[in-house]
């Protein structure tokens, strides 16, 4: 069975929480069910914004982010494509596009839901996915992984700052239904680890 390649946009890198869902639970799943790739203008989009956002950080910080983003991808970079304007779609997303063709991507992971112009879904060769969506499927396959992850992000929220919610962050990021999903994930969390 062949891991599914996901090309994941800016606006989903950008959101900590998003982020922090989709790379824990690659690496805590090795090869399966998902490897994530990037380009370097995907990584630079995200960088851009997180900068916008954060005008007060300083140099180290925004290196260690973009390290920590591509230590975690690192081999998925896909470096070869050209934009060749046959995406209908949002013409800002057309190195996306390129890069999903080049990658021989499965899906691209965006939170634009403008993505690409309508009637087009069925005939681009990726499926698009909203993190919402993309995140439920996962705790569909591999459940015990989300867990898994959850437990993590708990605990590491607890000491650091002694509570967390990452159900609220999750719905705050525009993912109610996978929010809904770890909440019974944690209800069920082994507390005797904390």
């Amino acid at each position: 069975m062949r891991t599914t390649r996901v090309l994941a946009d800016a606006n989903v890198l950008f959101s900590r929480t998003l982020r922090d869902w989709l790379l824990m639970i690659q690496l805590e799943t090795g090869a399966g069910p998902y490897r994530v790739y990037w380009t370097e203008d995907i990584l630079a989009e995200t960088m851009y914004q997180l900068r916008r956002k954060n005008p007060g950080w300083d140099g180290a910080t925004t290196s260690t982010i973009r390290d920590r983003i591509t230590a975690v991808l690192e081999g998925g970079r896909i470096d070869d494509f050209a934009v060749d304007g046959t995406f209908s779609g949002d013409p800002n997303d057309q190195h996306v596009h390129a890069a999903a063709i080049a990658g021989d991507i499965d899906v691209v992971l965006t939170a634009d839901r403008g993505f690409f112009a309508e009637g087009d879904a069925d005939s681009l060769p990726y499926e698009v996915y909203l993190p919402d969506e993309f995140f439920v499927l996962v705790d569909d396959s591999v459940p015990r992984v989300v867990s898994e992850v959850a437990t993590r992000q708990v605990e590491y929220h607890v000491r650091r700052s002694g509570a967390v919610d990452l159900c609220a962050a999750l719905r705050r990021a525009g993912c109610p239904e996978f929010a809904e999903r770890v909440r019974r994930h944690v209800q069920h969390m082994d507390t005797t680890r904390l």
